[in-house]
């Protein structure tokens, strides 16, 4: 609680100092909105449905995207880390793409699929492929060997070794990825909405700008990042639930 409380003390600064710069007249009110105007916008927006709903299609984009980069990440990474083979092979062509930023792709992607739902999801899938494809494979080889040895020398099938001593070893290296890469997410579906899709926070702000509503953006701004926030917490308590497990 007392965390919490003294974590709320800066945020009650920054609007202690963006109400005085607003009552001193620092700035343009078109330019700079005062804070409880940016609240009255915010409920309005609430109330009308349009915050909710562009919300809710970017939580969808950002997630299914999540969860199909996290899987097909995993299981390539489990393959690579369990078939060196595989990682030999597969290596080079990961290391050339690995370095690309997923927004780099967003030319190519709109050529190729055009403008519409797959585009977000597409980027987003890419952002959280490579760094959970990495970190599990880190995962899997931090596994000491002995314990795989151990695990066989007692009468354990591959499969059940793999279930019962690898991928929990590596469960914590997993979430790491997947909790780096939940910010980067927002931060991808926020910038190709802005781009190429007419639907979304990124858009509801890209209208806001051609209209001077400065307000509508700050209000988009705060809910991205009350977003991003939640989306981190959430993973970083999975894996302190993993972490917690494995130090037991």
């Amino acid at each position: 609680m007392k965390k919490g409380f003294w974590g709320l003390i800066p945020i009650g600064i920054a609007l202690l100092v963006w109400e005085l710069l607003i009552r001193l007249k620092a700035f343009p009110q078109a330019l700079l909105p005062g804070p409880w105007d940016v609240f009255f916008t915010f409920v309005e927006l609430l109330k009308s449905g349009e915050l909710g709903t562009a919300l809710l299609r970017s939580s969808v984009r950002v997630f299914l995207g999540l969860f199909l980069g996290a899987c097909f990440g995993f299981f390539l990474g489990l393959l690579m880390g369990t078939k060196r083979s595989l990682e030999t092979w597969f290596s080079p062509l990961l290391s050339i793409l690995y370095p690309i930023p997923a927004l780099g792709w967003l030319p190519l992607l709109i050529l190729w699929l055009g403008i519409g739902e797959k585009l977000p999801i597409i980027l987003i899938f890419i952002c959280s492929f490579f760094p959970v494809l990495y970190n599990t494979l880190r995962g899997i080889k931090e596994v000491p060997q002995e314990l795989i040895w151990a695990s066989k020398v007692l009468g354990a099938s591959n499969l059940r070794t793999l279930r019962e001593v690898i991928l929990p070893l590596a469960l914590p290296n997993i979430l790491t990825g997947l909790r780096l890469e939940a910010g980067m997410a927002w931060r991808t579906v926020l910038a190709s909405e802005m781009i190429a899709i007419p639907s979304g926070i990124g858009a509801m702000m890209w209208k806001a700008e051609s209209l001077m509503r400065v307000d509508v953006i700050i209000v988009a701004l705060a809910i991205l990042g009350i977003a991003c926030f939640l989306t981190e917490r959430f993973f970083i308590w999975l894996e302190n639930r993993c972490l917690k497990w494995k130090s037991s």
